[in-house]
């Protein structure tokens, strides 16, 4: 038996676990997330329940996985922004990524919806904004004027965007998704940066 290169199996992962994710969100938004049983996700998906644990931890694992992909498709925008675009622009421009995406906005108003929703989700999100924090600040140091609390001063800022970010989706929901996403983050992240 010949095995796949591993490029290849990588693929097939990545695209098995986003149909998996998928299936998930329509059925959490249409039963509930605490009213879906993981077997329900797996029958929905032509699975076995073995099979969706070969990919997902839990749940609330389940929900959130796209959470992790996004912080990567962000983190690698902000890494070919141009070097001598200060940070705030340079996170602007990446976190554009975000409505590149192939989900329709009834889908994202959905899924941000059960998130805000649930308080395990709510705390799950809370916990991959940590990790987006730890993948954006490296891009963002190098931006920052030289001195020894650089990376602090970058993870600081990665916080805040990720947080005028959150708030954004809060308000865009509270809105029925009827506004445009980036006039609410740049709304927030002007009252972050406004001189007091």
């Amino acid at each position: 038996m010949t095995q796949k290169p591993a490029p290849i199996r990588e693929q097939t992962r990545s695209v098995v676990r986003s149909l998996l994710a998928r299936t998930a969100i329509e059925l959490f938004a249409t039963k509930g997330f605490d009213n879906t049983t993981l077997d329900e996700v797996a029958a929905a998906a032509g699975v076995s329940r073995r099979t969706l644990f070969n990919y997902f931890r839990n749940k609330e694992d389940l929900a959130l996985s796209g959470l992790d992909e996004q912080g990567e498709l962000i983190a690698a925008r902000l890494a070919e922004r141009p070097a001598e675009e200060d940070a705030w622009t340079a996170l602007r421009a990446a976190f554009q990524v975000l409505e590149e995406m192939d989900i329709p906005a009834e889908g994202r108003l959905e899924f941000i919806t059960l998130l805000f929703a649930n308080d395990s989700l709510r705390a799950g999100h809370t916990e991959k904004q940590g990790r987006w924090q730890d993948l954006f600040a490296p891009h963002i140091e190098p931006r920052l004027p030289d001195s020894g609390r650089r990376n602090l001063q970058a993870r600081a800022l990665a916080a805040a965007a990720i947080i005028c970010m959150q708030a954004a989706n809060e308000e865009w929901v509270r809105l029925g998704g009827q506004v445009d996403m980036f006039e609410l983050y740049d709304t927030a992240v002007e009252a972050v940066r406004r001189p007091t």
